[in-house]
């Protein structure tokens, strides 16, 4: 069964497997102890931060491990503002950064502090200028992403990082989605990263803070990790991922290998719009990750697509607000202006086949397909363009036209989620003539985002939002 999800975690790394089975034999006792088991133990850590700090591209003693992803983001946040009080509380992040950093923001906006989100263009990349525009004197750290984790689009790390540092405000990397694949580079400050997300255990993060940044730890006191992570070290875990992360490093076929991927995903990229109608594909197509590509698909359930794609053996993620986990649109998908129903995020590991590729090309169209006829979709709304080249709607393409409607056409949604608000309009809009108006009433959280791109992708004008009794309305002007 192909496994499309390394972005949320990647299969364990072989020479992560070899290492955690031997390190539990001898990297089990305290390596703060001077006995010898302490000593044997103390050797292995020293070791795998050795390993970890060339593999990033730091001193060692400038590297901790911590519990997770997650923990390194959330200790990098609150020790750089917190050493840095005195100049200011204003955090700088981007609008698609991970949850983490977002949470992360929010606890620091809770005790008083500052933040401002930074927009990003449809790619979802963020521009230097605009942080170097929002540089203040009171600004204490900027958070920017290596690449998007659910796009894979790079962000201009170096550049911001110049910025930054002729600014003398720190900048904190999250290179959770980049690390597998080299290094970060450029003169930032504190960086961060997940050891599942390279063929590592779970349970292991990195937190690096070069020298000459100023940071205080917070939360818990303890003397391990430079008093930067507290508890006891996961040493067999902290083995594995150092083990494997310099193994990706080491191996002369890990960037074919990148560059392999990179080929079946601008596969993907290319023809799963020629394949499936109505599809918009996410993300920069060139400055991004090799292995990762999301698409979106109108009028399909996102929770229904993804059990269906894993009915036909495909394991692959979504970032949709149609899914059993949210109501509530990807904030990365939102904040780039795109698509979100029907999202599905591939992201390869080492080693996929080729013809598993070919394979999922083969059944995503009738998986998609299945899944629109289930919610009452005519063929002809998705997909069918009008003389020239403007997109179709059902009424174009479905034989004779209702009789039109007056110029003003109210669809009442309230209740109703995602995708069936935006497949209502789509059956209206045929019923009023160019220039008559549909007003779709809904109380969707989706719907503020989806109807918008909706008419970026059909050709329509989409006139504005306005509140109404309940929910919102959304007006959509036909212009064909």
């Amino acid at each position: 069964m192909p496994y499309f999800d390394a972005a949320s975690a990647a299969p364990l790394h072989p020479v992560a497997r070899e290492a955690l089975l031997a390190s539990l034999d001898e990297g089990w006792a305290d390596p703060a102890r001077l006995y010898r088991e302490g000593r044997r133990a103390r050797l292995l850590l020293d070791a795998a931060r050795e390993a970890a700090a060339e593999a990033v591209g730091c001193r060692p003693d400038e590297l901790v491990f911590t519990p997770s992803g997650t923990r390194a983001v959330h200790s990098a946040v609150s020790g750089a503002l917190a050493a840095r009080r005195r100049t200011g509380r204003r955090l700088l992040h981007s609008a698609v950064e991970h949850s983490s950093v977002l949470h992360a923001a929010e606890a620091h906006t809770a005790a008083g502090g500052t933040r401002v989100e930074l927009a990003v263009d449809r790619t979802g990349r963020v521009a230097a200028e605009d942080v170097a525009g929002a540089l203040t004197p009171d600004t204490a750290l900027v958070a920017l992403q290596s690449a998007n984790h659910e796009v894979g689009t790079e962000q201009p790390v170096e550049e911001v990082a110049a910025r930054c540092q002729e600014a003398g405000v720190p900048l904190l990397v999250d290179a959770a989605q980049s690390l597998a694949w080299g290094k970060v580079p450029g003169a930032w400050s504190l960086l961060t990263a997940s050891a599942h997300k390279w063929g590592g255990p779970p349970g292991v993060g990195l937190l690096v803070v070069r020298k000459g940044t100023r940071f205080a730890p917070q939360g818990p006191a303890d003397e391990r990790e430079s008093g930067r992570s507290a508890g006891f070290e996961n040493l067999p875990a902290i083995v594995a991922a150092a083990a494997s992360l310099r193994a990706l490093r080491a191996d002369a076929g890990t960037e074919a290998e990148a560059a392999r991927l990179r080929g079946l995903v601008d596969r993907i990229r290319a023809r799963v719009p020629e394949l499936v109608p109505d599809v918009e594909v996410a993300g920069d197509p060139v400055h991004r990750l090799p292995h990762l590509v999301t698409f979106s698909c109108l009028y399909v359930d996102g929770e229904t697509l993804l059990h269906e794609l894993d009915r036909a053996g495909f394991s692959v993620s979504s970032g949709s607000s149609c899914t059993s986990s949210t109501l509530t649109p990807s904030h990365v998908l939102r904040a780039m202006g795109v698509l979100s129903e029907g999202n599905v995020r591939i992201s390869l590991p080492y080693g996929t086949a080729e013809a598993d590729v070919e394979r999922f090309l083969e059944v995503l169209p009738g998986v998609v397909r299945s899944v629109r006829e289930r919610l009452g979709v005519p063929a002809a709304t998705a997909g069918p363009r009008a003389a020239g080249g403007s997109p179709a709607t059902a009424a174009d393409a479905a034989g004779p036209p209702e009789p039109a409607e007056p110029r003003g056409l109210v669809v009442d949604s309230l209740g109703k989620r995602c995708p069936l608000p935006v497949i209502e309009l789509a059956k209206a809009i045929g019923r009023v003539p160019a220039g008559g108006t549909v007003t779709v009433l809904s109380d969707d959280e989706a719907a503020r985002q989806d109807i918008p791109a909706w008419c970026t992708m059909r050709g329509q004008e989409y006139v504005g939002e306005r509140a109404a009794e309940r929910g919102a309305a959304y007006v959509v002007r036909r212009r064909v």
